[in-house]
């Protein structure tokens, strides 16, 4: 096991701070991360904490998974390393062309003067 665990079900307006104190009930906390939005820098309600061993990171997550922290019950685990994410390459692949220029369109029917015959 390692010594970083995941955090879930977390509210937006839990702090680093407050996962610092929670967890230093268990052992020493190395670092604490919410993680963010990259865009709109607004929580995605988990963070990961780092203890300082293992054996810190097993007590952590025995005696606080279930544990609420602002009216909601906190998941907590170990952290699974991240997915291999496909190479998507660089680029956006451009437009996907077809219509080419503006050639105008002959809605009336075949009138060429645009005016519908009565």
């Amino acid at each position: 096991m390692g010594n970083k665990i995941f955090v879930g079900n977390l509210s937006w307006e839990a702090t680093e701070e407050e996962l610092n104190v929670l967890f230093s009930d268990a052992g020493q906390v190395t670092s604490v991360k919410i993680i963010t939005d990259k865009f709109t820098r607004q929580p995605k309600g988990f963070a990961f904490v780092e203890m300082a061993n293992d054996a810190d990171a097993v007590k952590a997550i025995t005696a606080l998974n279930g544990t609420m922290l602002r009216d909601r019950a906190l998941t907590v685990n170990e952290a699974r390393p991240p997915k291999e994410r496909e190479d998507r390459g660089h680029g956006g692949g451009g437009g996907g062309g077809g219509r080419g220029g503006y050639a105008g369109s002959n809605r009336s029917g075949g009138n060429s003067g645009g005016r519908r015959e009565r």
